[in-house]
């Protein structure tokens, strides 16, 4: 009997003296990626070439810019505060607002503090890692973007053309999928497409002719033929744009047949000027992201490609709050109220 425990002691002995080996091994593994990916992140970093340069039409175009992206920041910022702590804001319309106000507010933060720190600084140096989380957050936040925009299309077309069924249609369970449906997809097309970049090989040149790492302008200093991977970064941008686009086109051709209908020209000139922001917005921002991602090769150039992106990035978060939550009515007296509220706790 001692003699089968001793061996049983030895056994288990033998065990955990593999399982220590292994977690060894396991250890050094990841480790070693560990410091090759920061080895790599420190000598195979990108220069961005931006947009602006120090002549000073450039300085006041980059100071302009600046003052877009606070405009932007506060715009999108005051919505989102609005709606979470009034209860009056509390609907499906103002819920896809807040959710369009966070993804605008995440894309200017992801975009324009390293291209002010860059132009400021005169560095214009960015990391392999810090350019691969620039490429998964902003194709994550452009491809939610464009979903939520389509899905709040099929929304106004529920609110105008079925008004007495819309709080059962756009309930609370069918909110949260629109918006948690947007940002699953937004992201994972932003991990693809940022998997896919950087595990491409770059020789040559570092430098990227843009004001950010974007896929289009870092494949062109690949070492090796990337016409796979734009084959299925135009799938990406095919389903990801023209999905939602189809949904907006079909949801305002209904909407434009039930506003033909309706009997109440004043109900028919309140659906129009809803509709007319939602439209306003979607056209900034498919009308940009479609010329940059599904032209022709051939007709593509940097220095359009650049301006271009100013629109979505940088003017549309910032136009988006203006044209959909500030100029609307409740929110301003949610804001009137916050600020009322304010007064008066400060003269007590």
């Amino acid at each position: 009997m001692r003699d089968l425990w001793n061996r049983r002691e030895e056994r288990f002995q033998v065990y955990m003296d593999v399982e220590e080996g292994l977690a060894e091994k396991v250890t050094r593994n990841n480790n070693g990626a560990m410091e090759m990916w920061l080895n790599r992140s420190s000598t195979d970093g990108f220069i961005l070439l931006g947009i602006f340069s120090h002549s000073l039409p450039d300085l006041v175009l980059f100071s302009a810019v600046t003052g877009v992206f606070t405009v932007a920041l506060c715009g999108n910022g005051l919505p989102i505060f609005l709606i979470f702590t009034d209860p009056r804001l509390h609907t499906p319309m103002y819920f896809f607002l807040s959710q369009l106000s966070l993804m605008d507010l995440m894309l200017v933060c992801d975009i324009v503090p390293k291209m002010a720190v860059n132009f400021l600084s005169g560095t214009k140096f960015i990391s392999f890692v810090g350019c691969g989380i620039q490429i998964g957050l902003f194709v994550s936040l452009v491809g939610s973007e464009g979903l939520l925009l389509g899905l709040m299309a099929y929304d106004r077309y529920v609110a105008i053309s079925h008004p007495l069924h819309y709080p059962s249609l756009m309930n609370q369970r069918v909110c949260l999928q629109i918006a948690g449906s947007s940002w699953a997809f937004g992201i994972l097309d932003g991990l693809i497409q940022m998997m896919a970049a950087m595990s491409l090989h770059y020789c040559g040149s570092r430098n990227v002719d843009h004001f950010f790492c974007e896929v289009l302008s870092l494949l062109k200093l690949a070492c090796i033929d990337t016409s796979l991977f734009e084959h299925v970064l135009f799938v990406c941008c095919v389903f990801m744009l023209l999905l939602p686009f189809s949904i907006i086109v079909a949801s305002y051709s209904r909407i434009l047949r039930a506003v033909l209908h309706m009997r109440s020209a004043q109900a028919s000139r309140k659906a129009l000027a809803t509709c007319s922001s939602h439209l306003t917005a979607v056209s900034l921002f498919y009308g940009a992201a479609m010329f940059i991602y599904l032209r022709p090769r051939r007709y593509q150039a940097p220095s359009h490609d650049k301006v271009v992106s100013i629109f979505y990035t940088v003017l549309t978060p910032m136009l988006n709050p203006l044209i959909y939550s500030l100029r609307n009515r409740e929110v301003m007296g949610a804001l009137r109220k916050g600020l009322d509220r304010c007064r008066i706790g400060s003269q007590h």
